[in-house]
């Protein structure tokens, strides 16, 4: 936004502008060049950045699902699980980066029509053992997720009780899942308001959009998804070893206290 101390309609400035307003300004008159004052911004840390945006959560109950999520997380890490959706899925050309002859780009068509539809990939991921799986559909239902968190029970047949962490969409919700988690043990661990990064499952889903829907021209969801699950075979071949995620785990539980910070709260002042 423009800083109306200094009189200038800009809301972002650039190195010939700051070098025009210092070498002609009421204040103090300061002859530089653009490149020493690029040297000078560097040095004290100031960069040409992105604006970033953030939303805080308003949910009254946030301390208590962040402290439930991150116990179950690190008490029961071989039985904890986590579920969204990732989507829309379109069939269209979407461009991206990739290893080309220099000057000789891959190039994908331009987007005209779309006629197929979309579609939703419903994600399961185990956190015990960094494993990703799912099935796309037609559309985000109950039912559809009522048969994830069955295909999640059913990585963990002893009928231990087990932790789903999940958003706060309105198919996740309803009475009849709520009654098949209380009958088969399992504890549906809902993420605050506004705090979709508290779910295990969400960083993971940039590697999907990043190999397998950037740079691609799909034919049709078929293709689409045959690919998809092609990457996630070599996701969970490729997966951490449980080792490293409990020595991940345990070190920034760790950093944590040392800080005496809690998982998902704002440093301390």
């Amino acid at each position: 936004m423009p800083d109306p101390k200094l009189g200038q309609p800009f809301t972002r400035w650039s190195l010939r502008k700051l070098v025009g307003f210092l070498a002609d300004n009421n204040d103090r008159i300061v002859a530089v060049g653009r490149e020493r004052l690029r040297q000078i911004l560097n040095a004290n840390g100031v960069t040409f950045q992105r604006t970033k945006t953030w939303k805080e959560s308003n949910d009254p109950d946030r301390d208590t699902k962040l402290d439930r999520i991150d116990k179950v997380i690190n008490t029961w890490p071989d039985r904890c699980f986590a579920f969204d959706e990732f989507g829309p899925l379109t069939i269209r050309p979407v461009g991206g980066s990739c290893w080309s002859q220099a000057s000789k780009p891959q190039r994908v068509p331009a987007n005209y029509h779309k006629l197929h539809g979309v579609r939703q990939f419903h994600g399961c991921y185990s956190i015990g053992d960094d494993t990703l799986w799912g099935v796309v559909r037609n559309r985000k239902s109950a039912a559809n997720v009522l048969a994830a968190l069955k295909s999640i029970r059913a990585m963990r047949p002893d009928g231990e009780q087990i932790f789903v962490i999940l958003d706060n969409l309105s198919a996740h919700k309803g009475t009849k899942i709520r009654e098949w988690a209380e009958r088969h043990r399992v504890e549906l661990c809902f993420t605050p308001t506004y705090s979709s990064w508290a779910n295990p499952i969400e960083p993971h889903f940039g590697p999907l959009r990043e190999f397998v829907l950037n740079n691609s021209n799909h034919p049709n969801h078929v293709v689409l998804t045959r690919r998809l699950q092609a990457h996630l075979r070599w996701r969970n071949a490729n997966a951490r070893h449980p080792d490293v995620l409990a020595a991940q785990r345990k070190e920034r539980a760790r950093v944590r206290s040392e800080h005496h910070r809690k998982w998902g709260r704002p440093r301390a002042a």
